[in-house]
């Protein structure tokens, strides 16, 4: 159902997307439209790793410089039959993580040093399972391609004016306006629809592949009042790109149109579900102060 309804809406997307260059340039506009969009897209597919990697600052870690980390990774990465992804740490007090790459045999997880501090080794790897069910379901390079096309939307509209400004049609000139207003607004609904969808399956994949839905629910209650607490620099430069984390890069929460990710309260309420099924203890309260987290040396590099 949720690949469905991910269809659907970058179907969606796409339209719109043809329609606001038919709008602003008629068939040859759109034509030119859909050239750029699709170069863009061609570079994104082979680069969006190293490109948001290096927007990060990340640095990739191996079983010598991070031997904890890099071996909680690899023995989820079996358990969930992907082949082993790169491993990245930020250096950042910011608490999140995300996962990247166009394909799982190409495939990057990245956690900060604020996540690896706050959490204990059970919600570490709730946290990293996540991000590995993300690239067993291809969402990196859907969510990446999601929001490539929603930024040529954006330049489109930023350029429309410009272009129809002087045309004497003003049913035309009209139109070109509603297009520049309503199309970025639009694709910024259906880019957070589509995220947000897309974070349910990770959670449901990441209990599944950890074994232990109560451990995410408990790093995802930690995770959003840290990241609530601590200043994101790079979300705050680039907003699409808080879309990528676990938890929002930005703090926005609840289940509205303009939230890049589900209420965390409805996600753990769903972990929580899961755990019932699986046949776990009762939960205790997730949201209730965060415990200590053990002592590890994840980040002691």
């Amino acid at each position: 159902m949720n690949g469905f309804k991910t269809t659907m809406l970058l179907a969606a997307l796409t339209a719109l997307f043809m329609a606001l260059g038919f709008t602003i340039g008629g068939r040859g506009g759109m034509i030119i439209a859909l050239l750029v969009a699709v170069g863009m897209n061609l570079f994104t597919y082979w680069n969006a790793d190293k490109i948001v990697l290096s927007m990060h600052g990340a640095r990739q870690v191996d079983a010598a410089s991070a031997p904890e980390f890099y071996s909680l990774v690899s023995g989820l990465a079996q358990r969930a039959q992907l082949p082993m992804p790169k491993v990245y740490i930020i250096d950042s007090p910011h608490p999140n993580a995300f996962a990247t790459g166009r394909n799982p045999e190409n495939a990057a997880v990245a956690a900060t040093t604020g996540l690896l501090n706050i959490l204990n080794r059970d919600e570490i790897a709730g946290v990293m399972a996540h991000e590995l069910a993300h690239v067993r379901n291809r969402d990196t390079l859907i969510m990446t391609m999601v929001a490539t096309i929603a930024g040529a939307i954006s330049m489109l509209a930023n350029f429309g004016l410009f272009f129809r400004g002087g045309d004497d049609n003003r049913g035309a000139f009209l139109a070109t306006i509603l297009a520049v207003i309503v199309a970025p607004f639009a694709a910024m609904i259906v880019q957070m629809a589509i995220s947000r969808t897309r974070e349910y399956g990770a959670d449901k994949g990441g209990a599944e592949i950890s074994g232990n839905p109560r451990a995410l629910a408990s790093a995802l209650a930690k995770l959003a009042h840290g990241a609530a607490a601590v200043p994101n620099p790079v979300a705050q430069r680039n907003p699409a790109a808080s879309q990528l984390y676990i938890v929002p890069g930005l703090a926005r929460g609840g289940d509205s149109l303009f939230s890049t990710h589900p209420d965390t309260g409805n996600r753990i309420a769903a972990l929580e579900e899961l755990a019932v099924t699986m046949g776990q203890s009762a939960p205790r309260d997730a949201f209730a102060a965060p415990a200590p987290a053990e002592p590890v040396s994840y980040t002691h590099l």
